[in-house]
């Protein structure tokens, strides 16, 4: 949660990398509009934590994030993610606003992330395949990858790959390991 204009910077900061877009311009990453959704989220988390008298720029921004949201076909709720979230492609995901996520989250459309009997705790470097299913009161740990499709609705450790229906553990390497993160690399 963005509690100061430092964190607001850091926060930005890390989603931008996330798309791998450091050495660009300001103007192309506009281009992009996953990551300009992500911007004006980034930007409304800040004015409501920090800022709440500032009432009128904030509705301004929630109407034209809202918009492109519906373009997007996306809905995020405010204070969910931590730094780092990645929105690979257009497309629907949709997460509760109980959830909480971790840093360096990579999404992929059709995916959920719903409240039932309780929502879900996302650790850090989680990577979320195309299609996947959280829900209820579970807890993913850090350098999870979620396979494609996955119904994902118990509790996972650290470092692993988990998937199918219900999702069961893959593999015991995690997210950094099998590279689903393009600015992190590994000694192996």
């Amino acid at each position: 949660m963005i509690t100061s204009r430092k964190e607001y910077r850091q926060y930005v900061k890390a989603d931008v990398s996330a798309y791998g877009l450091e050495h660009v311009s300001f103007y192309n990453w506009l281009r992009i509009d996953q990551l300009r959704f992500q911007l004006r989220l980034r930007r409304l988390e800040y004015l409501a934590n920090c800022h709440p008298w500032r009432i009128v720029s904030r509705a301004v921004l929630e109407v034209t994030n809202h918009r492109l949201a519906l373009k997007l076909g996306i809905t995020i709720p405010k204070n969910v993610f931590g730094p780092g979230l990645c929105l690979v492609h257009r497309g629907t995901v949709v997460v509760s606003p109980l959830a909480k996520v971790g840093a360096n989250c990579r999404i992929h459309p059709s995916s959920s992330i719903g409240d039932y009997n309780g929502a879900p705790t996302l650790g850090n470097n989680v990577y979320i395949g195309p299609g996947a299913k959280l829900f209820g009161p579970i807890v993913i740990g850090n350098n999870v990858a979620i396979g494609a499709n996955a119904v994902v609705n118990n509790s996972f450790p650290d470092n692993c790959t988990i998937g199918g229906i219900p999702a069961h553990i893959l593999s015991r390497k995690g997210a950094v390991e099998q590279g689903v993160f393009p600015n992190t690399t590994t000694n192996g």
